[in-house]
């Protein structure tokens, strides 16, 4: 193993990988050098940022820490360290079933894990960190928690109450990220449209999007997380009216018949929702829905799921992401649902849903077709240069395929006007418009 070196592994969500950014900067800061490489399995001290959201997640991040045992135990690596969500939930658990490792962090505490280790330094900032992305995106964590009730969720239980960062910061961190070379910023939050409440008693939403997109070199804002409850309309005509807000909004529905919206403890209704999705699509011509929805959780009945498939056909989201109910400890429907709706059951519904989704998808593509996008290139892969579209985030949705003899003019970080002449599967094929 490389002395002085660290591996930083994340796990979960783009919330854990700022936290893992910022995590690296610290080390870096205090003479490490620092990957982020779960690949390469070398480094004198090895950091897995877990996840610990449901049991698939859970599972993912159990698996990579025995992987790293192993390592461990074979010599390839020295400390092995963990933090995030799943040891937040299940700390001590984790230190008396997996004795090796060395130290164990939460949500919040891996803060003091570089001082621990004894090298003494100052963090640049609080929220200083070591992008990991390509230089040109970032994501931006906007607040941290949640002061919601729903009732399958664990989220509150590792983060606690919503917890929002102050606009002045956040400006702050954005002029520095543009000074680098940063001009696409993907806004997250476990509720994003709650954000501000806790500070003031009001939304803050609309005026961070003004403020952010103000600052000059940022060319797209993207928002991600919101909730459909007391969803802040203010910002509907911002985005509208921003250029570089992007025309893409990500609304976590979960389900759509009342009956189970009641059950998830969502406080809204089958009519509310689609009111709103109306009111989206009108104020935000061309806008770009993404969705997450759930199946069987306790209680859904196959009318109720019937009704979910009717519901995704009629509104034809852009994009669109679905997972099987958890029966996570702690949470509302852990103590007040049986989990009576067998696994067999729940992933034949989350295939049948998704197979409801794909073609409404790749319709979507295809309308594209003979349309000219900006494209910001992210990467060359293979015979491909690849970029994405406004509507596109990364990592989730759908990329611009440019033949790479083609476009090897094209430069990963900056944006091009391409016409779009094709789809392969859901990515879009673009060319190089001709002189």
């Amino acid at each position: 193993m490389r002395r002085n070196e660290v591996n930083v592994i994340t796990l979960g969500c783009s919330k854990n990988l700022v936290d893992s950014e910022q995590l690296m900067r610290r080390f870096a800061s205090a003479g490490y050098a620092v990957r982020h490489d779960p690949k390469r399995i070398t480094g004198e001290i090895v950091v897995i940022n877990t996840c610990g959201f449901i049991g698939t997640a859970q599972e993912e991040s159990i698996n990579t820490i025995l992987g790293f045992v192993r390592a461990k135990n074979e010599g390839r690596i020295g400390k092995l360290i963990v933090m995030g969500c799943l040891s937040e939930r299940f700390r001590g658990d984790l230190k008396t079933e997996i004795p090796e490792i060395d130290a164990l962090y939460g949500k919040f505490d891996w803060k003091n894990l570089v001082a621990d280790l004894g090298p003494s330094f100052a963090p640049d900032t609080e929220t200083a960190r070591l992008i990991s992305t390509p230089r040109h995106y970032a994501y931006l964590k906007i607040s941290e928690g949640c002061d919601r009730a729903c009732s399958y969720c664990a989220i509150p239980i590792i983060t606690g109450r919503q917890k929002s960062r102050p606009i002045a910061s956040l400006v702050s961190e954005v002029t520095q990220l543009v000074a680098e070379g940063c001009s696409e910023f993907q806004l997250i939050a476990q509720d994003l449209t709650s954000y501000g409440r806790d500070l003031d008693g009001r939304v803050l939403l609309a005026p961070l999007l003004e403020q952010l997109s103000d600052i000059a070199g940022v060319r797209r804002l993207r928002l991600h997380y919101a909730y459909p409850t007391q969803f802040p309309r203010e910002i509907l005509p911002i985005m509208r009216e921003r250029n570089n807000i992007c025309n893409y909004l990500d609304i976590a529905l979960q389900h759509a018949t009342d009956h189970m919206l009641r059950r998830m403890r969502r406080n809204i209704t089958q009519l509310e929702t689609e009111r709103l999705l109306d009111e989206i699509r009108q104020e935000v011509p061309g806008i770009v829905l993404r969705t997450t929805l759930m199946v069987g959780h306790p209680g859904e009945t196959e009318q109720d799921f019937q009704a979910l498939l009717r519901f995704v056909e009629r509104i034809r989201f852009e994009r669109m992401g679905a997972f099987a109910y958890s029966h996570e400890s702690g949470t509302y429907a852990y103590k007040h649902y049986r989990d009576e709706i067998p696994e067999e059951e729940k992933m034949a519904r989350l295939e049948q849903l998704m197979a409801v989704q794909e073609p409404i998808a790749e319709a979507y593509s295809r309308s594209l077709i003979g349309t000219s996008q900006e494209v910001l290139i992210d990467r060359r892969e293979d015979e491909f240069v690849v970029g994405r579209t406004p509507y596109d985030s990364p990592e989730v949705d759908p990329e611009v395929l440019i033949p790479l003899e083609e476009g090897r003019s094209l430069r990963v970080g900056r944006y091009y006007q391409l016409p779009i002449v094709g789809v392969d599967g859901f990515d879009l094929l673009a060319q190089v418009a001709k002189l």
